[in-house]
Order: C-alpha cells, then structure tokens, then sequence
C-alpha cells in the first residue's frame, strides 16, 4: 500500500513539475520580495571588466549569501535595448549572480567593436570571474551563458571556447551568415550593410562593411552550422520565433552528447507575450 503511495506522489510531482514549467499562454509565475539577509544581503555591484586592452562596462546583480554562488552571464543583442533585465532579475531571486556588460564599441564600452570581438569579450569576462572568485562570491563551476539575438549567437561560439562552462541559453539567434549567405545579389548585400550603418548610438567605431565585410572573408568561423562537433558536450537551449534556425539546431543536435532543447514559439523576436514562460524555461534550464 505505501508503495503505491509513493508511486501516486511521484506521478503527481512529476506532472506537477510538468505543469509548472509549460509554456502556456495562461503560465502564471509568483514572485516575493527577497527575504533581507542583514549579515549578507543582495546587492548591486558596478563592474569594469578588462577585454584586449580595453574594458568592458557593466554590472552585477547579487543574491542573499556569503557562500559563493552560480553565476549567469547576459549576452545583449544589436544594438541591445533589449536587456532581458526581467529575466535577470527573476534568475538572481533564484539565487544567481547575474552579471550584464557591453561589448567592446558599444554603448558606454570603449574599444573595438566587432562580432568577433564580442565573442572575445565573454571569453574574457569568464576570465575576470576566475581571477575574482572571491571577491565577487562566484562559484566558477556553475557557470552558464545566456544570449539574445546576435547574443545569442555569441552565446553559441563563446561556448567553444570556454571549457569549463556547461551550460548556454541562445534565444531568438541571429544567424549572421545566413543573413549575409540569402543576399541574391550585391545590391541586396549593400542593403544589409547600410541597414547595419544606422545604429551611431551603439556602434560608433564600426562600419556595416566592417562588421560584414569579416564575415564573407571568413565564413567558416561565421557559420553556425559548422560548429555541432565542438559543441556537442555543452548543454544548450535554442528558442526561436521563426523556424530559419532548424538547419543551426539540426548541426548541434546531430551526434551531440549532452541536453539540447530546440523549441519555436508563437510569439515576436523579443518574445513580448512570453516573458513568464520564458522566465520559467530559463529557470528550469539552470536547474537541471
């Protein structure tokens, strides 16, 4: 009898779990205001992380604890209005650390921007989380990316170049060669530079034909499709709005050794009908 007790509440649970972690257009999510750990409380950190020579603004959410803690890095897009600072918010809750900067070249970052450099910068921003464990109560073991957009695809390539981070959560991915790759003509790929041209405010050292120029001179590098083999160990979330990155998620999912999970929902690029399911798919990737 008490055995098929257990095994009733191990169903239940694992429905409830289920449930709980669904995306739904009625998915409710229920937050609290932390509790105040006066011996330890969270907090704000500015940080200037160093990258190549030049530095890296940004900043770090903090959670109750003196213990160090897993630590999630933000990823923005081009140009980065959108912050997904909600999410950031929900994930230190939840007992993360958060930590959000800008590429070299963009925003209040100085340096040069580039997409190749920005992959640097992540590469290098994990650096300055070993070399500060400490101070910034980083537990570097439990370490995850997560990236929108163009982010999304640094999330992807930073990853191979990181070893001892598992864990990447690339939403809404930019394919940036298969932007470049789907221009018929020159006219069409001039289009796309000047599109590229029209953002001073983010980049102010870096012309489209920069920025694009580099991805048709080495497309190998650009192309997501060719990178299933180096990440076929990392645990890995692609969320799209579109269906135009199945072809990226059919290389990684291909002889890939570990989680991967590709969904498309219904909703736009920012996924702005979606925010609570979002918030509930980030905190159950982190989890597991």
């Amino acid at each position: 009898m008490k055995k098929n007790l257990r095994l009733l509440l191990t169903i239940v649970g694992i429905l409830i779990f289920k449930t709980a972690f669904c995306q739904s257009d009625k998915d409710v999510i229920v937050l609290h205001n932390l509790t105040w750990d006066k011996n330890a409380h969270a907090g704000f950190k500015e940080l200037i992380i160093p990258s190549a020579g030049s530095t890296l603004q940004g900043f770090m959410y903090t959670p109750n604890g003196k213990q160090k803690h897993p630590t999630l890095l933000m990823l923005h897009g081009y140009p980065g209005n959108e912050k997904n600072l909600d999410l950031a918010q929900v994930v230190r809750a939840h007992g993360w650390n958060v930590i959000y900067f800008d590429y070299r070249g963009s925003w209040g970052s100085p340096g040069k921007f580039s997409f190749k450099n920005c992959v640097e910068d992540v590469v290098n921003a994990v650096a300055y989380c070993k070399k500060n464990a400490d101070a910034l109560q980083i537990d570097t073991a439990n370490m995850a990316l997560f990236g929108h957009s163009m982010g999304g695809w640094i999330c992807l390539k930073a990853l191979q170049q990181l070893p001892g981070v598992k864990k990447g959560f690339a939403l809404s991915t930019w394919n940036i060669y298969g932007e470049v790759k789907a221009a018929k003509n020159a006219q069409e790929l001039e289009n796309i530079i000047k599109a590229n041209d029209n953002e001073p405010s983010f980049v102010l050292n870096t012309t489209g034909a920069e920025l694009f120029g580099a991805v048709m001179t080495n497309p190998s590098f650009y192309d997501l499709t060719n990178d299933g083999k180096a990440l076929a160990n990392k645990q890995i979330v692609m969320l799209d709005e579109h269906t135009r990155n199945k072809p990226i998620a059919d290389a990684i999912k291909t002889g890939h050794k570990t989680y991967f999970d590709y969904q498309v929902w219904d909703t736009d690029h920012p996924f702005s009908n979606k925010r609570v399911s979002l918030m509930k798919k980030v905190l159950q990737f982190l989890d597991q």
